[in-house]
């Protein structure tokens, strides 16, 4: 190889390593949000002059859910507790974990699987609880069946040690397991359910292959001891755990974009992106990634770490926040009749709306703090503005709206993104 062949594929690892971070979302969210402001997006139009009522209807939420404001961060941990019920608080009396970087590994090996499965369920699927006999849908739902096949062993290879999620197990998991789990059937029909086998044997697969990122027992759980020997006076900052997550686990996303040979994940093409290089026209979100992180902020915690610089994550692109945008008249689509289509994730369509979602909960955020008097943005970040917050006030909004609830925009997903 050559002085100026090595020199390129540097300059391109580095390229690819840029987009793998919070900083290139928001960069690239950014700069689409520009030229929305510009009307110069060929799908939506911006109206920032509406984001004041769009703050009153997620001040709304909040001080209905949370009138102390003691808000907690927008995480899986959430959806486990649905119904009034603490799942997992239940399990911790049950379960032997021998001391807490045990019990860290089992909180990391169970959210890891159910955010990795928290892909949109679709309109129609419902899943029944045998414990309560109450019925959940959506998100809820299925944090509610990735527990129950959690603690049923079906991701354990050891038997008198269910509560816990090996790599072969994840390796050898077939579509008719978790059709089995998820009470699929032709009246119960799941979106991406092929998808989401695939991710989690990818996920076995590449935790097998990397001891260095999930430890000796070949456990997702072994992410938290890597996590913890890199914190510094007990403190981690919060794009550590993202750095990771998007190193350790980007060979399991389905092949879309490479650069370098280094997987981009949750990275999409948009003709007005901007950048240069081999980077120019590329759109990164890692939303499934961030929503994880968020999710082991918790564990991390409850494991004696402090997280820090949380509001370097960014907000999450996906339909509850980005449905809040079009219900409140943030957003507009150009063409009314793209509403009543259905779009692939990669179609520019989507990625705007995904990338103007990202950069407007950026500029909602401060407007949400301020009409809660709170001055401090570390006093409610991110993470609680989410769950307080934007993600359920879209959900409000769109049940208000539509009688089932469903998002304005309707996307073609696989499983693995929405």
């Amino acid at each position: 190889m050559s002085v100026s062949q090595d020199h390129n594929r540097i300059v391109s690892r580095q390229d690819a390593r840029w987009l793998l971070t919070p900083e290139a979302v928001r960069s690239r969210a950014d700069g689409l949000l520009a030229l929305g402001l510009e009307g110069g997006l060929a799908h939506f139009a911006v109206h920032p002059d509406k984001l004041g009522a769009c703050a009153d209807a997620v001040v709304e939420t909040i001080r209905e859910a949370y009138p102390d404001l003691d808000i907690p961060y927008h995480a899986r941990w959430r959806h486990f507790a649905a119904g009034g019920f603490d799942r997992w608080g239940s399990l911790l009396h049950a379960a032997p974990w021998e001391d807490v970087a045990a019990r860290a590994r089992a909180a990391f090996d169970l959210v890891i699987v159910s955010v990795l499965l928290d892909a949109g369920a679709g309109p129609t699927w419902r899943y029944e609880e045998g414990r309560t006999g109450e019925t959940y849908a959506r998100s809820e739902g299925l944090a509610v069946a990735s527990f129950d096949l959690f603690i049923s062993g079906l991701f354990s290879e050891e038997p008198e040690d269910p509560f816990r999620v090996d790599a072969r197990a994840l390796a050898s998991l077939t579509v008719a397991d978790l059709a089995q789990g998820f009470q699929v059937s032709p009246t119960n029909p799941l979106v991406g359910l092929e998808g989401r086998t695939a991710l989690l044997n990818r996920l076995g697969q590449v935790v097998a292959a990397d001891p260095d990122g999930f430890g000796p027992q070949a456990r997702p759980g072994g992410l938290s001891d890597r996590l913890a020997a890199q914190a510094k006076d007990g403190k981690l900052p919060a794009s550590a755990i993202l750095a990771a997550l998007l190193a350790h686990l980007g060979p399991i996303w389905p092949g879309r974009i490479t650069l370098d040979g280094i997987n981009l994940g949750d990275t999409w093409r948009h003709s007005r992106a901007g950048g240069e290089g081999e980077t120019a026209g590329l759109v990164p979100f890692h939303k499934l990634s961030q929503w994880l992180a968020y999710s082991l902020l918790e564990p991390l915690e409850e494991a004696g770490i402090t997280v820090t610089g949380l509001d370097a994550l960014t907000g999450l692109p996906e339909y509850r926040n980005g449905g809040l945008f079009l219900d409140t008249g943030v957003l507009t689509l150009k063409d009314p009749g793209a509403a009543a289509q259905a779009h692939p994730v990669e179609s520019e369509l989507v990625v705007e709306w995904r990338a103007l979602t990202v950069a407007l909960l950026d500029r909602l955020a401060p407007l949400v703090r301020e009409r809660l008097g709170i001055r401090d943005p570390a006093d409610l970040p991110l993470a609680k503005v989410l769950e307080g917050g934007t993600w359920a006030t879209g959900r409000r909004l769109a049940r208000a709206l539509r009688p089932d609830g469903t998002p304005p925009l309707t996307i073609a997903s696989d499983g693995t993104v929405f």
